[in-house]
């Protein structure tokens, strides 16, 4: 009897230490969902974060559209959107922070003769009112138009500021930010558009109006294709000790050097 009280006790003393063992390690740990174009940034973040504090941040490269429900559904502590909330998800209790300002890129694939297009002529190529290079100064050769899959944020943010919304005539929507770049550098007759802190030199960024996209036009608004980074959270639900020290950390000054280095305007 005593043998089996003992073995009793033994396994009751498991059980807590693993719930405690659980409890600990939630406690030490963040979970992010949503845009891939904040990748960059978040990345840069949460690895000085996990650096000073031990803390882990995990992060799900969903698309804004996820990562919003993620939040409502209470399934990440924090999402990630690369456009502002629209007013139905306010009204479920969702609230945003800004965390930086992205530009769009329009890209083309660096052996594309183009430079320059204006913001009324990018509408009229996505919108196929315009669909040879050869209209706008390029090759003679067909336009072929890469973007985003619907719940975007750099698609809701192009079509936006482009005045496109359900009329893009694309040939591709992709699911990430990279596959837009990989598949833009692998076609000379592609354009697409893609966050500016993701551009790498397999790809040239068109300037847009007479104007380059770069952190400094981003930030005087000279530059027109931009959209906010956003941190979503939910009205109401307290998050743990971990993630609001996460979110205060990368919404902080000492978080501004390394949101610019990663290619993008921070808030502060």
């Amino acid at each position: 009897m005593k043998k089996r009280i003992g073995c009793i006790a033994a396994a009751m003393l498991l059980v807590f230490a693993l719930v405690g063992c659980g409890n600990s390690t939630s406690k030490q740990a963040v979970s992010t969902d949503g845009s891939t174009s904040m990748s960059k940034v978040i990345g840069a973040l949460s690895e000085t974060f996990e650096a000073d504090t031990g803390i882990t941040v995990t992060y799900n490269a969903t698309g804004s559209g996820s990562g919003i429900q993620a939040v409502e559904e209470g399934r990440c502590d924090i999402g990630l959107s690369s456009r502002s909330l629209k007013d139905d998800e306010k009204a479920k209790g969702l609230q945003e922070t800004v965390l930086a300002y992205d530009g769009i890129a329009i890209i083309v694939n660096p052996a594309n003769p183009v430079q320059e297009l204006d913001l009324e002529t990018i509408a009229k190529i996505y919108t196929g009112e315009i669909t040879n290079w050869k209209d706008v100064g390029g090759n003679d050769a067909e336009i072929v138009l890469i973007g985003r899959e619907a719940g975007s944020g750099t698609r809701d943010g192009f079509e936006s500021i482009t005045d496109t919304k359900d009329k893009c005539q694309y040939r591709q929507e992709l699911t990430s930010t990279g596959d837009v770049i990989t598949t833009v550098g692998s076609n000379p007759d592609a354009i697409g558009y893609a966050s500016l802190a993701s551009v790498k030199d397999t790809v040239k960024a068109l300037t847009v109006g007479g104007v380059a996209p770069s952190e400094a036009t981003v930030k005087d608004g000279s530059y027109v294709v931009q959209r906010p980074f956003v941190l979503v959270t939910k009205d109401g639900t307290k998050l743990s000790d971990s993630a609001q020290k996460f979110f205060d950390y990368i919404t902080s000054d000492a978080a501004s050097q390394i949101i610019s280095k990663a290619g993008a305007v921070p808030v502060k």
